[in-house]
């Protein structure tokens, strides 16, 4: 008869390491006895748990052993038992030594290697964890998704079958950890999770929303909660628009392999005819390829004044059908080494493709370079990085959607930025390199740059100088084109004095070599040749005070610069093409380039001053406050441009002709961790604000925000059908009224542009939203209001009902 015992620990725990090692040593025992000398045997494998695969960690108030089944009881905590990476707990427990057959009761929980935790009254596991019965089966997945059963049978490694189950990927337990009803759930007779498969199957499946039922279908599936991406619907996303009427999405995801994929996502629409939207994504051992596009057969559709009448017709159709397409991809790879390299490749048949059918995120930052908002940019790159080095070798073409001239009868009228007026750069280089270790005492960098632009048509200013801008008809001149090569010598050292003085000396060498054809014949140009120099030498000075105000250290730090330099070589013949715009603000109000590119640059003797202010208190608090300008000792004309609407009359849209520069004002402030917001001005020596951009973020309650920002720019002087002066102001938020119930709302209103002819004054908001929000932590749902009034829409204002809807595990609307 096997031997029976009975072991009480009291409080004291049985630590047993068993499992086949029982087996393992009767085996050895036998093979001792037919050979006259043991085999050398290779040392146990210990698993991340401290294991063999053969043994099992056991700890409980009683034991029993039976031959080789062992009971254990908790008495006062629940069994715990570990074998196999994984760890199982329960009242009762039992353990076949031989059969290696696990068997639960009394509040089970089971964790296997992944980390899924299971829940069960009764579990029942076998040798190789592949098969098993579970009663009142629950099991919570990674990710948050719960799935529960009546029972559960493991059939397999790879399939379970539970009987009436429900599965939610919502939360089931409040903060309190108090049961409540799941946001979103389905409940079916039968569910079948295929690991193979990688997908939960339902038969008989009913979907609830708050424990309500709203959908019933005899059959359904969706992929396995654990898998990131599976191939399959998405959630569609429903819309309209006055041109389009109401349209709807339907995006398929197609997995070819776990590194490459399909999407093919038609928008079918009432009015028009579909358009198909495809996406392929492929990733590579060290790089990535995105290929997206889109195709449809339709005429040209949007406001048109048909009878001249100055009242457009609505959403009318107007010329031949044609094919109207886009394609957007890109490509990055970064393989090991200093090299990397890059595509992007972006073209639209119509310049508002875009617009007529709400393509999702067409303008995206993927390159080297940027085309900027309605500019789509065509590029090849290669970058080469060290500690010391950096060169980067470019080319790229655009492709302008922006409107240069809005209609003011209909938008499907507006004049578009021609493409020949933009440049084809290529090549574009760009280098620089520093030693290793002190120059000098300091720290000293070559730069080197190259650029070659080549343009079809005509430009005036602010690409030419006002001295060869031509005054009357340009229609068929050809573009400038221009070729640059430029290098530049650039040492600073910093000194700190005993009194704590920040002293940082520095001089700045520079080079360009220029070549410019095609310039105005009737100036009696010819291509040039053309160089020049500068020699910059100065010195920064910065002296930082703090002084403490009971828990608040205020940081006081006056700072100036004083730089002399060569006479600026502004020769009217070079054209202007990388330092139209300047944005002076705290970090580029000192820098010896204050324009972004190599085309402007200053002269002669200047001083820069400013101040920075800085509060900081307890719990991360703060706020800080600059004032700064620059003084130089003579005016630069060559920086004045022609008035889009007065060509005779010139102004300066750089804040830095003058021989003061424009006042520059920045702040940011974080009074509490809920409220941020920063601000930044430059205003003109009146007082008057010429560019000004301020936001403010706000959060109270556990979800509730708000922000707002307005923006100005007041630089030209002069109104006109060109001035590209601007106003906005732009709101957004959300506020929850009930629980998960709330309101979101956003709105843009351009204050500067008036309203089109026959539009009352809600023509000054360009964009608004308003409407009713649902939010928990399983999915979000809005239902809601829109109305859009942008100029450059082609038919014209829409409104009407919008849905967003966004659910954990599935996804949302979009891709």
């Amino acid at each position: 008869m096997p031997r029976h015992r009975r072991v009480d620990t009291g409080g004291l725990r049985l630590r047993l390491l068993a499992g086949a090692a029982v087996v393992a040593l009767a085996s050895w025992s036998g093979a001792a006895q037919a050979q006259d000398a043991p085999a050398p045997t290779a040392p146990p494998v210990v698993g991340p748990d401290g294991l063999t695969p053969d043994a099992v960690y056991l700890e409980a108030d009683v034991a029993l052993r039976e031959g080789d089944v062992i009971s254990a009881t908790g008495e006062t905590e629940r069994v715990l038992a570990r074998f196999r990476n994984t760890t199982l707990r329960a009242g009762r427990l039992s353990y076949d030594l031989n059969l290696g057959v696990a068997t639960a009761d009394d509040r089970v929980e089971f964790v296997d290697p992944e980390g899924n935790v299971i829940f069960a009254s009764h579990l029942e596991l076998d040798s190789d964890l592949k098969a098993g019965v579970a009663v009142d089966f629950a099991t919570r997945f990674r990710n948050g998704a719960s799935l529960m059963a009546a029972t559960a049978v493991r059939r397999s490694e790879n399939v379970s079958e539970l009987n009436y189950a429900l599965f939610t990927p919502c939360p089931i337990c409040d903060a309190e950890g108090n049961p409540k009803e799941p946001s979103i759930a389905i409940q079916a007779e039968k569910v079948v999770q295929d690991e193979s498969l990688r997908a939960v199957l339902y038969r008989n499946a009913v979907f609830r929303v708050g424990g309500v039922p709203v959908l019933y279908l005899p059959y359904f599936a969706h992929p396995d909660p654990t898998v990131e991406r599976a191939s399959g619907f998405l959630v569609p996303t429903p819309s309209y628009d006055e041109g389009r009427g109401v349209s709807l999405e339907l995006p398929y995801l197609q997995v070819v392999s776990p590194s490459e994929d399909w999407l093919i996502s038609p928008q079918f629409n009432s009015r028009v005819s579909p358009l198909l939207n495809l996406q392929w994504r492929r990733r590579f051992e060290n790089g990535i390829v995105v290929l997206r596009g889109g195709y449809t057969y339709e005429r040209n559709f949007g406001d048109f004044d048909l009878d001249g009448d100055g009242d457009a017709e609505s959403n009318v159709k107007f010329g031949d059908r044609t094919s109207r397409s886009y394609f957007l991809g890109h490509g990055r790879f970064d393989p090991a080494g200093p090299w990397r390299w890059g595509f992007t490749a972006e073209r639209t048949s119509d310049k508002t493709l875009f617009d007529r059918y709400d393509v999702r995120d067409p303008y995206q930052d993927n390159g080297l370079y940027y085309g900027d908002q309605r500019r789509l940019i065509s590029q090849v790159y290669t970058e080469h990085q060290t500690d010391r080095s950096y060169v980067s070798v470019a080319a790229f073409a655009l492709q302008s959607l922006r409107v240069v001239r809005f209609d003011p009868v209909t938008p499907a009228l507006n004049q578009f930025e021609d493409d020949g007026a933009l440049p084809v750069v290529a090549p574009l280089i760009e280098a620089r390199w520093e030693p290793d270790g002190p120059v000098f005492g300091g720290r000293l960098r070559l730069r080197g740059s190259a650029v070659s632009l080549y343009r079809d048509d005509y430009v005036g200013s602010p690409v030419l100088r006002p001295e060869i801008t031509l005054p009357g008809p340009t229609l068929g001149l050809p573009g400038v084109d221009s070729r640059r090569v430029s290098g530049q010598v650039d040492w600073r050292r910093t000194m700190i004095s005993e009194m704590g003085v920040r002293w940082e000396p520095f001089v700045d060498l520079r080079a360009d070599l220029y070549s410019v054809g095609d310039l105005p014949p009737a100036l009696g140009l010819e291509e040039e040749t053309l160089g020049r120099g500068r020699a910059t030498a100065g010195v920064d000075v910065r002296y930082p005070l703090i002084r403490r105000f009971g828990t608040a250290d205020m940081i006081l730090e006056p700072m100036a610069q004083l730089s002399i330099s060569t006479d600026a070589d502004l020769d009217p013949r070079l054209p202007n093409e990388d330092s139209q715009t300047v944005e002076l603000d705290e970090s580029s109000l000192f820098r010896v380039d204050r324009f972004p590119g190599y085309d402007l640059y200053e002269g002669g003797l200047r001083l820069t001053t400013g101040v920075r202010t800085t509060l900081r208190w307890e719990e991360g608090r703060q706020a800080s406050l600059f004032i700064g300008r620059s003084l130089r000792a003579e005016e630069e004309p060559a920086f004045l441009v022609p008035v889009p609407d007065a060509p005779a009359q010139l102004y300066d849209p750089t804040g830095l002709a003058s021989d003061t520069s424009d006042w520059v004002v920045q702040a940011d402030f974080s009074p509490s961790d809920r409220i941020r917001g920063w601000g930044h001005a430059t205003l003109d020596s009146s007082g008057n604000v010429r560019r000004a951009e301020i936001a403010v973020d706000g959060r109270w309650g556990r979800r509730n925000l708000a922000t707002v920002s307005y923006i100005i720019d007041r630089s030209n002087p002069l109104a006109g059908p060109n001035n590209r002066n601007y106003e906005f102001l732009q709101l957004a938020g959300q506020q929850f009224v009930y629980g998960n119930w709330g309101v979101a709302f956003s709105g843009i209103a351009d204050l500067e542009r008036t309203p089109r002819p026959g539009q009352p004054d809600p023509g000054y908001l360009v964009q608004s939203e308003i409407g009713v929000l649902f939010d928990d932590e399983c999915f979000r749902f809005e239902l809601g209001w829109r109305r859009d009034n942008t100029s450059v829409r082609p038919s014209g204002p829409s409104e009407g009902p919008y849905v967003r809807l966004t659910l954990a595990t599935f996804g949302g609307t979009g891709y």
